[in-house]
Protein backbone atom coordinates (compact mmCIF):
# COMPACT_ATOMS: atom_id res chain seq x y z
CA UNK A 1 0.00 0.00 0.00
CA UNK A 2 2.81 2.82 0.72
CA UNK A 3 4.73 2.29 -2.46
CA UNK A 4 1.35 2.66 -4.36
CA UNK A 5 0.41 5.72 -2.36
CA UNK A 6 4.33 6.82 -3.20
CA UNK A 7 3.29 6.64 -6.69
CA UNK A 8 0.53 8.71 -6.34
CA UNK A 9 1.77 11.44 -4.50
CA UNK A 10 4.66 11.18 -7.36
CA UNK A 11 2.12 11.87 -10.40
CA UNK A 12 0.19 14.65 -8.08
CA UNK A 13 -2.92 12.61 -7.49
CA UNK A 14 -4.89 13.14 -4.38
CA UNK A 15 -6.02 9.69 -2.82
CA UNK A 16 -8.84 11.39 -0.47
CA UNK A 17 -10.75 14.18 -1.06
CA UNK A 18 -12.08 16.78 -3.35
CA UNK A 19 -10.58 15.65 -7.04
CA UNK A 20 -13.50 17.09 -9.07
CA UNK A 21 -15.28 20.14 -8.90
CA UNK A 22 -17.09 20.24 -5.43
CA UNK A 23 -20.60 20.35 -4.71
CA UNK A 24 -22.11 21.87 -1.29
CA UNK A 25 -20.77 20.56 1.62
CA UNK A 26 -22.79 18.65 3.97
CA UNK A 27 -22.43 18.18 7.85
CA UNK A 28 -21.77 15.21 9.09
CA UNK A 29 -25.15 14.12 11.19
CA UNK A 30 -23.29 11.71 13.54
CA UNK A 31 -21.03 13.98 15.70
CA UNK A 32 -19.42 11.01 17.62
CA UNK A 33 -16.17 10.84 17.69
CA UNK A 34 -15.67 7.69 15.94
CA UNK A 35 -12.48 6.11 14.02
CA UNK A 36 -14.66 3.77 11.69
CA UNK A 37 -17.92 4.29 10.25
CA UNK A 38 -20.68 1.61 10.70
CA UNK A 39 -22.38 1.10 7.30
CA UNK A 40 -25.34 -1.01 6.72
CA UNK A 41 -25.53 -2.49 3.23
CA UNK A 42 -29.26 -2.62 1.28
CA UNK A 43 -30.02 -5.26 -0.76
CA UNK A 44 -27.79 -8.59 -0.58
CA UNK A 45 -27.54 -9.67 -4.37
CA UNK A 46 -24.49 -9.88 -6.32
CA UNK A 47 -22.46 -6.54 -5.80
CA UNK A 48 -22.84 -6.55 -1.91
CA UNK A 49 -21.98 -10.73 -2.03
CA UNK A 50 -19.11 -10.91 -4.03
CA UNK A 51 -17.83 -7.17 -4.05
CA UNK A 52 -18.99 -5.07 -1.47
CA UNK A 53 -18.84 -7.21 1.94
CA UNK A 54 -15.34 -8.81 0.84
CA UNK A 55 -14.32 -4.47 0.57
CA UNK A 56 -15.65 -3.60 4.36
CA UNK A 57 -13.18 -6.95 5.72
CA UNK A 58 -10.39 -4.51 4.54
CA UNK A 59 -11.62 -0.99 4.69
CA UNK A 60 -9.66 1.54 7.37
CA UNK A 61 -12.54 3.60 8.17
CA UNK A 62 -15.47 2.11 7.51
CA UNK A 63 -16.96 -1.16 9.00
CA UNK A 64 -20.06 -3.54 7.43
CA UNK A 65 -22.44 -2.91 11.04
CA UNK A 66 -26.13 -4.00 9.61
CA UNK A 67 -28.15 -5.53 6.44
CA UNK A 68 -31.06 -4.77 5.12
CA UNK A 69 -32.79 -7.64 3.18
CA UNK A 70 -36.42 -9.07 2.74
CA UNK A 71 -35.38 -12.78 2.41
CA UNK A 72 -34.85 -14.51 5.90
CA UNK A 73 -32.08 -17.25 4.50
CA UNK A 74 -29.89 -14.71 3.38
CA UNK A 75 -30.15 -12.44 6.70
CA UNK A 76 -29.16 -16.00 8.98
CA UNK A 77 -26.16 -16.52 6.21
CA UNK A 78 -24.51 -13.31 6.73
CA UNK A 79 -25.43 -12.85 10.21
CA UNK A 80 -23.41 -15.87 11.06
CA UNK A 81 -20.63 -15.42 8.41
CA UNK A 82 -20.14 -11.24 9.57
CA UNK A 83 -20.76 -11.77 13.26
CA UNK A 84 -24.22 -8.66 12.59
CA UNK A 85 -25.97 -8.96 15.86
CA UNK A 86 -29.78 -9.40 15.53
CA UNK A 87 -29.93 -5.31 16.17
CA UNK A 88 -28.38 -4.63 13.11
CA UNK A 89 -30.51 -6.70 11.00
CA UNK A 90 -33.68 -4.95 9.26
CA UNK A 91 -36.08 -6.06 6.61
CA UNK A 92 -37.97 -3.14 4.01
CA UNK A 93 -41.08 -3.29 6.64
CA UNK A 94 -38.79 -2.03 9.33
CA UNK A 95 -36.19 -0.42 7.94
CA UNK A 96 -37.12 3.03 9.19
CA UNK A 97 -37.07 2.13 12.41
CA UNK A 98 -32.84 2.27 12.27
CA UNK A 99 -32.90 5.69 12.41
CA UNK A 100 -32.73 4.60 16.67
CA UNK A 101 -29.28 2.47 16.07
CA UNK A 102 -26.57 4.65 16.56
CA UNK A 103 -24.38 1.57 15.27
CA UNK A 104 -25.19 2.49 11.68
CA UNK A 105 -23.65 5.86 10.50
CA UNK A 106 -24.50 4.99 6.75
CA UNK A 107 -26.82 3.31 4.19
CA UNK A 108 -25.49 1.86 1.34
CA UNK A 109 -28.41 1.26 -1.31
CA UNK A 110 -27.19 -1.54 -3.31
CA UNK A 111 -30.71 -2.29 -4.69
CA UNK A 112 -32.33 -2.31 -8.67
CA UNK A 113 -32.39 1.21 -9.91
CA UNK A 114 -36.23 1.48 -9.63
CA UNK A 115 -35.99 1.58 -5.91
CA UNK A 116 -33.05 3.42 -5.29
CA UNK A 117 -34.95 7.07 -4.84
CA UNK A 118 -37.76 5.26 -2.13
CA UNK A 119 -34.48 4.19 0.29
CA UNK A 120 -32.44 7.15 -0.46
CA UNK A 121 -35.16 9.15 1.06
CA UNK A 122 -36.01 6.86 3.74
CA UNK A 123 -32.43 6.35 4.64
CA UNK A 124 -32.17 10.32 4.54
CA UNK A 125 -35.19 10.80 6.71
CA UNK A 126 -33.35 8.20 8.98
CA UNK A 127 -30.72 10.92 9.59
CA UNK A 128 -28.34 8.41 8.28
CA UNK A 129 -25.61 9.47 5.29
CA UNK A 130 -26.45 7.87 2.14
CA UNK A 131 -24.42 5.61 -0.47
CA UNK A 132 -26.28 4.71 -3.31
CA UNK A 133 -25.20 2.61 -6.30
CA UNK A 134 -25.22 3.68 -9.76
CA UNK A 135 -27.08 4.47 -12.03
CA UNK A 136 -28.46 6.93 -9.57
CA UNK A 137 -32.02 6.38 -10.58
CA UNK A 138 -34.58 6.03 -13.76
CA UNK A 139 -35.07 9.44 -13.88
CA UNK A 140 -34.03 12.97 -13.73
CA UNK A 141 -36.79 13.48 -11.60
CA UNK A 142 -35.97 10.76 -9.26
CA UNK A 143 -32.13 11.80 -8.98
CA UNK A 144 -33.42 15.76 -8.00
CA UNK A 145 -35.88 13.98 -5.28
CA UNK A 146 -32.96 12.07 -3.87
CA UNK A 147 -31.11 15.17 -3.35
CA UNK A 148 -33.57 17.40 -2.57
CA UNK A 149 -34.12 14.55 0.76
CA UNK A 150 -30.69 14.60 1.64
CA UNK A 151 -30.27 17.92 1.64
CA UNK A 152 -33.26 18.51 3.87
CA UNK A 153 -32.32 16.40 6.42
CA UNK A 154 -28.58 17.30 6.54
CA UNK A 155 -26.78 13.92 5.57
CA UNK A 156 -24.66 13.50 2.15
CA UNK A 157 -25.38 11.05 -0.88
CA UNK A 158 -22.55 10.19 -2.56
CA UNK A 159 -22.98 7.64 -5.79
CA UNK A 160 -21.11 4.50 -6.12
CA UNK A 161 -19.00 5.89 -9.13
CA UNK A 162 -15.85 3.51 -7.88
CA UNK A 163 -13.71 3.99 -10.76
CA UNK A 164 -13.80 8.24 -9.98
CA UNK A 165 -11.89 7.50 -6.91
CA UNK A 166 -9.08 4.82 -8.46
CA UNK A 167 -5.49 5.81 -9.64
CA UNK A 168 -6.15 5.14 -13.39
CA UNK A 169 -9.07 6.82 -13.87
CA UNK A 170 -7.21 10.09 -11.94
CA UNK A 171 -4.01 9.61 -13.94
CA UNK A 172 -6.07 10.32 -16.96
CA UNK A 173 -7.67 12.66 -16.02
CA UNK A 174 -4.81 14.66 -14.61
CA UNK A 175 -3.22 14.53 -18.62
CA UNK A 176 -6.54 16.11 -19.47
CA UNK A 177 -7.36 18.70 -17.17
CA UNK A 178 -3.05 19.79 -16.73
CA UNK A 179 -3.83 20.11 -21.19
CA UNK A 180 0.19 17.69 -21.16
CA UNK A 181 -1.20 17.30 -24.69
CA UNK A 182 -3.17 19.24 -25.65
CA UNK A 183 -6.85 20.02 -25.97
CA UNK A 184 -8.62 17.10 -26.29
CA UNK A 185 -10.07 16.66 -30.24
CA UNK A 186 -12.57 13.12 -30.03
CA UNK A 187 -12.99 10.94 -27.95
CA UNK A 188 -14.23 6.91 -28.38
CA UNK A 189 -15.80 4.62 -25.33
CA UNK A 190 -17.29 1.81 -24.99
CA UNK A 191 -18.10 -0.48 -21.73
CA UNK A 192 -20.23 -4.05 -22.00
CA UNK A 193 -20.21 -7.65 -21.65
CA UNK A 194 -21.87 -10.74 -22.82
CA UNK A 195 -24.72 -10.80 -19.96
CA UNK A 196 -25.93 -14.36 -19.80
CA UNK A 197 -29.28 -13.68 -17.39
CA UNK A 198 -32.73 -13.75 -18.70
CA UNK A 199 -34.89 -12.75 -15.89
CA UNK A 200 -32.44 -10.59 -14.42
CA UNK A 201 -33.41 -6.47 -13.14
CA UNK A 202 -31.37 -5.70 -16.41
CA UNK A 203 -34.33 -7.16 -18.42
CA UNK A 204 -37.16 -5.20 -16.81
CA UNK A 205 -37.95 -1.94 -18.13
CA UNK A 206 -40.27 -1.10 -14.55
CA UNK A 207 -37.14 -1.60 -12.66
CA UNK A 208 -34.59 0.20 -14.43
CA UNK A 209 -33.42 -2.47 -17.15
CA UNK A 210 -31.81 -2.07 -20.29
CA UNK A 211 -27.91 -1.76 -20.83
CA UNK A 212 -27.77 2.35 -20.96
CA UNK A 213 -28.69 2.90 -17.87
CA UNK A 214 -26.20 -0.23 -16.05
CA UNK A 215 -23.06 -0.15 -18.33
CA UNK A 216 -24.16 2.80 -20.60
CA UNK A 217 -23.47 5.46 -17.86
CA UNK A 218 -19.76 4.25 -17.85
CA UNK A 219 -19.66 4.97 -21.55
CA UNK A 220 -21.03 7.99 -20.47
CA UNK A 221 -18.96 8.37 -17.55
CA UNK A 222 -15.90 7.57 -19.74
CA UNK A 223 -16.33 10.44 -22.38
CA UNK A 224 -17.07 12.86 -19.82
CA UNK A 225 -13.82 12.22 -17.57
CA UNK A 226 -11.87 12.17 -20.69
CA UNK A 227 -13.32 15.56 -22.15
CA UNK A 228 -13.52 16.97 -18.95
CA UNK A 229 -16.30 19.06 -20.28
CA UNK A 230 -20.36 18.30 -20.07
CA UNK A 231 -21.84 17.61 -23.21
CA UNK A 232 -24.10 20.08 -25.16
CA UNK A 233 -26.03 17.59 -27.00
CA UNK A 234 -26.68 14.35 -28.21
CA UNK A 235 -26.62 14.54 -32.00
CA UNK A 236 -27.77 10.92 -32.84
CA UNK A 237 -28.24 7.61 -31.20
CA UNK A 238 -29.23 4.08 -31.48
CA UNK A 239 -30.83 1.64 -29.35
CA UNK A 240 -31.54 -2.13 -30.62
CA UNK A 241 -31.13 -5.47 -29.62
CA UNK A 242 -30.12 -8.78 -30.93
CA UNK A 243 -32.33 -10.97 -28.54
CA UNK A 244 -35.60 -9.44 -28.81
CA UNK A 245 -36.98 -12.77 -26.71
CA UNK A 246 -34.68 -11.28 -23.73
CA UNK A 247 -34.63 -7.47 -24.38
CA UNK A 248 -38.24 -7.40 -25.36
CA UNK A 249 -41.05 -4.25 -26.21
CA UNK A 250 -37.37 -1.65 -27.39
CA UNK A 251 -35.85 -2.56 -24.30
CA UNK A 252 -31.31 -1.82 -25.41
CA UNK A 253 -29.80 -4.79 -25.31
CA UNK A 254 -26.91 -2.19 -27.48
CA UNK A 255 -26.58 1.38 -27.66
CA UNK A 256 -24.44 3.76 -29.64
CA UNK A 257 -24.72 7.22 -29.13
CA UNK A 258 -23.21 10.79 -30.30
CA UNK A 259 -22.20 13.24 -27.86
CA UNK A 260 -20.73 16.89 -28.50
CA UNK A 261 -19.14 18.90 -26.34
CA UNK A 262 -17.95 22.27 -26.63
CA UNK A 263 -16.32 23.44 -29.15
CA UNK A 264 -17.30 20.79 -31.78
CA UNK A 265 -15.68 18.15 -29.35
CA UNK A 266 -16.96 14.80 -30.89
CA UNK A 267 -17.46 11.70 -28.20
CA UNK A 268 -18.91 7.97 -29.82
CA UNK A 269 -19.99 5.69 -27.04
CA UNK A 270 -21.23 2.04 -27.19
CA UNK A 271 -22.43 -0.27 -24.47
CA UNK A 272 -23.77 -3.07 -24.75
CA UNK A 273 -24.79 -6.56 -22.83
CA UNK A 274 -24.21 -8.29 -26.09
CA UNK A 275 -20.30 -8.40 -26.28
CA UNK A 276 -17.00 -7.83 -24.12
CA UNK A 277 -15.93 -4.13 -24.72
CA UNK A 278 -14.17 -1.99 -22.47
CA UNK A 279 -12.11 0.99 -23.60
CA UNK A 280 -11.76 4.83 -23.56
CA UNK A 281 -9.62 6.40 -26.56
CA UNK A 282 -9.01 10.83 -25.89
CA UNK A 283 -7.50 11.88 -28.80
CA UNK A 284 -5.47 15.27 -27.85
CA UNK A 285 -3.77 17.74 -29.98
CA UNK A 286 -0.70 16.00 -29.17
CA UNK A 287 -1.50 12.34 -29.02
CA UNK A 288 -3.60 9.48 -28.04
CA UNK A 289 -4.76 8.65 -24.69
CA UNK A 290 -5.62 4.76 -24.80
CA UNK A 291 -7.19 3.40 -21.46
CA UNK A 292 -8.41 -1.22 -22.27
CA UNK A 293 -9.61 -1.70 -19.71
CA UNK A 294 -11.00 1.41 -18.27
CA UNK A 295 -13.31 0.30 -16.30
CA UNK A 296 -12.86 -2.93 -14.95
CA UNK A 297 -13.23 -3.74 -11.06
CA UNK A 298 -9.24 -4.29 -11.18
CA UNK A 299 -6.34 -4.41 -14.12
CA UNK A 300 -7.22 -1.17 -15.42
CA UNK A 301 -3.71 0.61 -17.34
CA UNK A 302 -3.82 2.71 -20.42
CA UNK A 303 -0.93 4.65 -22.29
CA UNK A 304 -0.05 7.77 -24.06
CA UNK A 305 3.19 9.50 -25.27
CA UNK A 306 3.84 10.29 -21.71
CA UNK A 307 4.16 6.51 -20.93
CA UNK A 308 2.53 4.28 -19.47
CA UNK A 309 -0.69 4.05 -16.70
CA UNK A 310 -0.27 1.25 -14.69
CA UNK A 311 -1.75 1.33 -11.30
CA UNK A 312 -2.59 -2.23 -10.09
CA UNK A 313 -4.27 -3.75 -7.62
CA UNK A 314 -6.63 -6.31 -6.70
CA UNK A 315 -9.87 -6.74 -6.39
CA UNK A 316 -12.05 -5.71 -4.12
CA UNK A 317 -9.29 -3.12 -3.16
CA UNK A 318 -10.78 -0.08 -5.16
CA UNK A 319 -14.48 -1.08 -3.64
CA UNK A 320 -12.79 -0.53 -0.32
CA UNK A 321 -10.86 2.54 -1.72
CA UNK A 322 -13.93 3.85 -2.49
CA UNK A 323 -15.92 3.55 0.70
CA UNK A 324 -12.74 4.64 2.45
CA UNK A 325 -12.46 8.07 0.69
CA UNK A 326 -16.17 8.35 1.22
CA UNK A 327 -15.98 7.27 5.00
CA UNK A 328 -13.10 10.05 5.13
CA UNK A 329 -15.53 12.51 3.87
CA UNK A 330 -17.91 12.26 6.42
CA UNK A 331 -15.57 12.41 9.16
CA UNK A 332 -13.75 15.47 7.70
CA UNK A 333 -17.34 16.74 7.37
CA UNK A 334 -16.23 17.51 3.37
CA UNK A 335 -17.80 17.02 0.39
CA UNK A 336 -17.59 13.83 -1.41
CA UNK A 337 -15.79 13.32 -4.66
CA UNK A 338 -18.96 11.56 -6.25
CA UNK A 339 -22.15 13.27 -4.99
CA UNK A 340 -25.58 13.19 -5.85
CA UNK A 341 -25.22 16.03 -8.88
CA UNK A 342 -22.74 13.93 -10.93
CA UNK A 343 -25.24 10.71 -10.88
CA UNK A 344 -28.04 13.24 -12.19
CA UNK A 345 -25.85 14.67 -14.78
CA UNK A 346 -26.04 11.00 -16.27
CA UNK A 347 -29.27 10.48 -15.78
CA UNK A 348 -30.01 13.45 -17.97
CA UNK A 349 -27.67 12.52 -20.72
CA UNK A 350 -29.32 8.80 -20.16
CA UNK A 351 -32.42 10.32 -20.76
CA UNK A 352 -31.46 12.58 -23.66
CA UNK A 353 -29.78 9.82 -25.94
CA UNK A 354 -33.08 7.55 -25.43
CA UNK A 355 -34.99 10.91 -26.54
CA UNK A 356 -32.74 11.00 -29.78
CA UNK A 357 -32.97 7.36 -30.64
CA UNK A 358 -36.41 7.56 -30.74
CA UNK A 359 -36.97 10.78 -32.60
CA UNK A 360 -34.05 10.44 -34.79
CA UNK A 361 -32.73 13.56 -33.92
CA UNK A 362 -30.62 15.78 -32.41
CA UNK A 363 -31.32 16.85 -28.60
CA UNK A 364 -29.55 19.35 -26.66
CA UNK A 365 -28.87 18.55 -23.50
Amino acid sequence: MTSRRDSLKTLGLATGLGLLAPSSLFACSNKSKKDKLGVALVGLGYYSTDLLAPALQITKHCYLAGIVTGTASKAATWKAKYNIPDKNIYNYENFDTIVDNPDIDIVYVVLPPSMHREYVVRAAKAKKQVWCEKPMAVTVEECQAMIDACKANGVGLSIGYRCQHEPNTQAFQKIVKEGSLGKVLSLDCAAGYREGRTDHWKQKREMGGGVIYDMGVYSIQGARLGANMEPVSVNSAKVWTERPEVYKDGLGEIVEAELEFPGGVIGKIKTSFAENINFLNIQCEKGLIEMSPFQGYAGNKGKSPLGVINFPYDVPWQQANQMDQDALAILAGKSYLVPGEEGLRDIRIVEAILESAQTGGKVLI
